[in-house]
């Protein structure tokens, strides 16, 4: 009797510390991917040694490939992996090409949640009173992501607006699995050769710090305000983005105007019109820039879905969820480095990549310099359409391994905007080169100088304002 006890009270303790690790969000997330890795491990074997081709008709079956399983694992574990894996899609050169292209599948496939959520939010976020100003709300959502979807509306006054409405439940999902994916980064920072270079946890610690500002729809409603005024204080009438409508926006709900126009990966629909597609991306990049130059803010997630040719001639940035800012000592080696990058003074560049990173011990400079040399040179020679930028960014972590060093988060940043103008400048402006481009490149160093002039003028101020002061 005393050892049936025994082992009624052990299962009974069992269960309650299985029913408490189901219950809390970080425990429950490692349940999921254990159950869910089991799974994927599991169909690989099967179809590994042939099995699954006698359950799956012949015309049907494709073979199941690492990018395959692992997009698929993502769908299931939910919209912060389907996230990052829109992440590795977005990001050509990044990461290898085979799972570049297969998340791409999930850039436009994310399942929509039901329209009562989007009802049920808006009156919980807004007020029924406050939300019953929107108005003929399309049921059918504009867009599905993995943090929100798209409604078009109107307020009652007649205008046209978008609401953006967070997924239900996204918030505490997605801590958790932060969490879980940092716990994964160290175990692979840990045993895989090399991995300190490539920093799993610090990638993993940025991609968190981008989705919980990411979250918080009003700080992209701020983000959308900023732009706006800089583009304003800038003198660019024919760039912006959209503007928000302050009283009905919250932490899970954004309505702003809409927009009507071209995504700029509509190249036929672009040249059917008539649209000077080169001049308008030159346009865009030279804005971008100068956001970086002068403000140290900017859109950080320029890929094609995000940019838009507008029906009044303007150009059009979308999605705010992301901006990059940097200080002003970043933004200055980040122009010393578009200086040395773009007149092909690689010593400098390799310079400024030690001052960004740290240089490790017994660091070759010169053959750093020569490898650095190499890898750039392609695109100061060649045209866009011409650049393989698959290539280009292996080629740099490729040499970054060799000399044992860790390229900057900054470098990084800078250059993925450039592969996203990349992927639609092929077939936009296929000649156009923005190293090399004298609207470009006379305009760049035009703006470092300005903003350099305006720096040395602040300081100058802020020394005479203390030098003025009274001490005590």
């Amino acid at each position: 009797m005393p050892g049936s006890m025994f082992w009624y009270s052990l299962l009974a303790v069992l269960g309650v510390l299985f029913l408490l690790s189901v219950s809390l969000p970080v425990p429950r997330r490692i349940w999921a991917f254990f159950i869910y890795s089991s799974k994927y491990f599991w169909l690989w074997v099967v179809d590994a040694i042939g099995l699954r081709k006698l359950f799956v008709p012949k015309a049907k079956y494709v073979k199941l490939t690492r990018p395959m399983l692992f997009r698929m694992w993502c769908e299931d574990m939910g919209p912060t992996f389907i996230k990052f894996g829109q992440i590795i899609a977005s990001s050509a050169g990044m990461f290898p090409d085979p799972y570049v292209k297969e998340f791409q599948k999930v850039l436009d496939r994310v399942k929509p949640f039901p329209f009562e959520d989007v009802k049920r939010t808006l009156d919980e976020e807004l007020g029924a009173e406050k939300a019953a100003h929107l108005v003929d709300i399309e049921p059918k959502q504009l867009a599905s992501a993995s943090i929100a979807q798209v409604h078009t509306a109107k307020l009652r006054d007649g205008t046209l607006v978008v609401i953006k409405v967070q997924r239900p439940g996204i918030i505490g999902r997605c801590m958790a699995d932060m969490k879980l994916m940092r716990m994964l980064a160290k175990v692979v920072a840990r045993f895989k050769k090399n991995a300190e270079l490539a920093n799993p946890v610090g990638v993993i610690d940025d991609f968190t710090a981008t989705l919980t500002e990411e979250l918080d729809f009003r700080k992209e409603s701020a983000n959308l305000d900023k732009f706006n005024d800089i583009m304003r204080e800038l003198g660019h009438k024919n760039i912006r983005c959209p503007v928000p409508h302050h009283e009905y926006t919250t932490r899970k709900i954004l309505v702003m105007e809409r927009f009507n126009g071209l995504r700029v990966d509509r190249f036929e629909e672009i040249k059917a019109k008539g649209i000077d597609g080169e001049g308008k991306l030159v346009d865009g990049l030279r804005a971008w820039f100068q956001c970086v130059v002068f403000y140290g803010f900017f859109h950080g997630d320029v890929h094609a879905g995000n940019l838009m040719l507008l029906d009044d001639d303007t150009i059009g940035f979308l999605d705010f969820g992301i901006v990059g800012r940097f200080g002003d000592k970043e933004r200055y080696l980040v122009t010393d480095y578009m200086i040395a990058f773009a007149s092909g003074n690689y010593k400098r560049l390799a310079e400024i990549i030690v001052e960004m990173s740290g240089a490790p011990d017994g660091l070759d400079m010169d053959a750093f310099v020569k490898d650095l040399g190499e890898t750039y040179s392609p695109l100061l020679t060649l045209s866009f359409g011409e650049v393989n930028y698959s290539e280009f960014l292996p080629g740099i972590q490729r040499t970054a391994t060799r000399h044992r060093m860790m390229m900057p988060n900054e470098f990084i940043l800078i250059t993925k905007q450039l592969l996203y103008f990349d992927r639609y400048a092929k077939s936009l402006a296929p000649k156009l080169n923005v190293f090399t481009d004298p609207r470009l490149v006379l305009g760049m160093m035009q703006d470092i100088q300005k903003a350099r002039m305006q720096a040395d003028a602040q300081k100058a101020a802020a020394a005479a304002a203390a030098a003025a002061t009274p001490t005590t």
